[in-house]
């Protein structure tokens, strides 16, 4: 595979991973960790740009599709864990949250202070949601093409976004909040799993392994290897605009204030730094780059359910998905983003589990008993982990967890029992294994 072929892999997969959304977590972890937001942030580029790059990589290794990767837990597993996946990035929260970012740093700062923006919000997302609705039934190159344009044009903006904020600073770096002023790099490592880019990774990672495929690439050590370096490729992306944009957060609070979302410091900064044309300007990429987004969110989703329920026609999953977006959407962006982090933090272990296993696949010779004790391990710490930040009364076995496991309070609590899980999975097969044997023995 030549360099130009590899390269352009490489930057197909960045804008794979680079939405409109994932501009609004680097700005809001800058403010919230202040003087603390380079080790914030590195935890944060684990998850958020380490991770993804290992999930697409473990596509490649396995040869398929996240459906058959989970089912090697159990086929069961399998199509719930995939259909959970689905639902995440797609109606309950990412389909939901291009709507509100767009609306957010498109609409928000043009509206005067006595507009209800509830009433605007419910107005923008039945408007945005019905030509969303519209070019998913209508698949054309259009989409594409915008898709294709946009992406530059991000990263160009954000270019001079980055020099202006460095040529004439918004003011100094405050000192971090509570959370952060505490283990900052398990924050930001728990900050990742907002942008969902793993998920999308484990979803879409068969786009990128078949367009190395188109190049005449089959053998699988070397998919894996060409995957790798064009993940090393968005990587490198990923991680500068990442880093440009903590920065722009840490040093806006002066010129802006503390803000409840990224949207909100993102819209206020590109006023403050550039003027009004320079938020119109800002406004319109973003708010094409999350239609684009919300295209390709609603017709893999519908893709998908309607391959697994034929029942379902791809046009009635459209319909019904871009209605329920709409409605999510109006709980604001704020409210989303809270809404979203406990199911996060359930499902981004399993999935963190669940590519470790297939790197190290061969090395227990694939034994079920080996996925299943690692995936019920992890799940037991996570499913306790997302009940107690969504509000939950889990009192009595928080306390037996945080005197037990290493890291629970650092929010990786899970990585014990995942490793303990998986020894036990490998030690019964041994077991079961001897036991067959004794048998055929006598």
């Amino acid at each position: 595979m030549s360099k130009k072929d590899l390269i352009a892999v490489g930057f197909m997969l960045f804008a794979l991973f680079f939405g409109a959304g994932n501009m609004i977590f680097p700005p809001a972890l800058g403010q919230a960790a202040g003087e603390n937001v380079w080790i914030a942030i590195a935890g944060f580029l684990i998850t958020g740009v380490g991770l993804p790059v290992l999930a697409v990589s473990a596509i490649a290794k396995t040869g398929s599709d996240l459906q058959q990767l989970a089912s090697r837990v159990h086929p069961v597993f399998g199509v719930i864990f995939t259909t959970i996946m689905y639902l995440a990035i797609g109606p309950f929260f990412g389909i939901p949250r291009t709507g509100t970012v767009s609306f957010e740093i498109g609409v928000t700062p043009f509206l005067p202070e006595t507009a209800d923006r509830s009433i605007m919000l419910a107005a923008y997302t039945v408007i945005y949601f019905i030509v969303s609705l519209w070019l998913a039934l209508n698949p054309s190159k259009l989409v594409d093409r915008i898709g294709k344009l946009l992406t530059p044009l991000l990263l160009v903006g954000l270019t001079l976004f980055f020099i202006k904020s460095i040529w004439t600073p918004m003011g100094e770096i405050q000192k971090p909040t509570d959370a952060y002023a505490h283990a900052p790099l398990f924050k930001g490592f728990i900050d990742g799993y907002l942008t969902m880019d793993a998920i999308a990774a484990l979803v879409f990672g068969i786009i990128v392994i078949q367009a190395i495929q188109q190049k005449g690439i089959t053998n699988k050590k070397q998919l894996t290897k060409l995957c790798i370096q064009a993940g090393l490729i968005a990587a490198s992306g990923l991680t500068i605009v990442y880093l440009s944009l903590a920065f722009i957060g840490s040093s806006s609070v002066q010129a802006i204030g503390y803000r409840d979302n990224g949207g909100e410091i993102i819209s206020q900064a590109a006023t403050y730094l550039f003027g009004q044309a320079g938020a119109v300007i800002l406004s319109v990429i973003i708010m094409l780059a999350c239609l684009t987004t919300s295209v390709g969110l609603l017709s893999s989703c519908a893709s998908y359910f309607a391959k697994i329920s034929p029942k379902l026609s791809y046009r009635m999953l459209v319909i019904v998905m871009s209605v329920f977006s709409a409605f999510i959407a109006n709980v604001g962006l704020t409210k989303l983003i809270s809404l979203s982090i406990p199911v996060l933090i359930i499902i981004y272990p399993l999935a963190i589990t669940l590519v470790a296993l297939s790197f190290l696949h061969d090395y227990f010779g694939g034994k079920q008993t080996v996925y299943i004790g690692a995936i019920a391990g992890t799940f037991l710490v996570s499913v306790v982990d997302g009940l107690k930040t969504a509000g939950f009364d889990v009192s009595a076995i928080l306390h037996v967890y945080e005197k037990t496991l290493p890291l629970f309070e650092q929010g990786i609590g899970w990585l014990t029992p995942a490793l303990v899980g998986g020894l036990i999975g490998l030690l019964l097969n041994k077991t079961n294994h001897v036991t067959r044997i004794e048998r055929k023995a006598s």
